[in-house]
């Protein structure tokens, strides 16, 4: 069926979503360690909200950092209960991008490897993983902070936002958060910001397509919340093929796209949820999902 090779495409690669890890009771706090962690994670009603937690460094996508962003995100993915994420931070700046201090020649080639393979793989467990991912952004992303945003599925930000990849201004050009933005963004926009550094506000973020939606600082979490919850309130098995199908479609031709998502149609016409679904329209009633 399209729909076990969906699931297979979704699981390819270095960003691919393992097996469940042990976990814990929603609300409590995921996979805690011996120390303080750059990220922190909570998860309640279906809704887990990681927070970028080392406002003192600008929440900088340090080695240490990608790794606590991804053990999160990883966490329980094929978990029933978990119906989507949320990204945010704390402090002014939702990230600077990558931690400099480790780019230094004295940390050599393998480590600098290591750092821009790990980013890479957070990028795309995001765009694999089987529930909706939203960035929740109050203040300044740059470079592979806004490599970050451009990665997720839903954006939004507040009206004080603003983005950037100042990478070419110091010398290091941002061609890893050039996938994501590339892909987020028209390509002439794209290549002014690459080319520049110059940020952008929230405003021409939402306009060039970089956010889903701009609203005043004091309503961002609500707005947020309130994206979340619906999203949460409907069939993860439904959701998670329709997320699937809609990047698969993406990379393919008209003719391909339509070939590909015809089946997967059908195939969600063959889920429990998509019975349901139907069932309930006819009956007048709400439909009593299967998770």
């Amino acid at each position: 069926m399209i729909t076990a090779r969906l699931r297979a495409w979704a699981a390819r690669g270095p960003g691919r979503v393992p097996a469940r890890c042990a976990g814990r009771g929603p609300g409590a706090p995921l996979q805690p360690g011996p120390g303080p962690r750059p990220t922190s994670s909570r998860q309640r009603d279906g809704v887990r909200t990681i927070v970028l937690n080392d406002p003192k460094k600008r929440n900088a996508l340090s080695l240490e950092m990608l790794k606590s962003l991804q053990n999160d995100i990883r966490h329980e993915a094929d978990s029933k209960d978990l119906k989507v994420i949320i990204i945010s931070a704390e402090g002014p700046v939702f990230s600077s991008g990558h931690d400099l201090k480790e780019l230094t020649e004295e940390r050599g080639r393998d480590y600098h490897t290591e750092v821009f393979q790990t980013c890479s793989e957070v990028m795309m467990l995001i765009r694999n993983h089987p529930v909706p991912v939203i960035a929740m952004v109050n203040g300044l992303a740059t470079a592979a902070g806004c490599q970050l945003v451009a990665s997720c599925d839903i954006a939004v930000a507040s009206d004080k936002s603003s983005f950037a990849t100042p990478g070419v201004n110091i010398g290091l050009f941002c061609s890893t958060p050039g996938v994501a933005l590339g892909r987020a963004v028209p390509r002439k926009v794209a290549l002014e910001m690459l080319f520049t550094g110059e940020p952008i506000s929230a405003q021409e973020a939402v306009l060039h397509g970089l956010l889903s939606k701009v609203v005043p600082e004091e309503q961002l979490e609500e707005e947020t919340m309130k994206i979340a919850k619906k999203i949460a309130s409907v069939s993860r098995p439904v959701l998670s093929l329709g997320k699937a199908a809609f990047y698969k479609q993406m990379s393919q031709d008209l003719r391909a796209a339509y070939s590909l998502t015809s089946q997967v149609m059908v195939d969600n016409l063959a889920l429990q949820d998509g019975q349901e679904g139907i069932k309930a329209f006819i009956q007048k009633r709400k439909p009593t999902w299967s998770q």
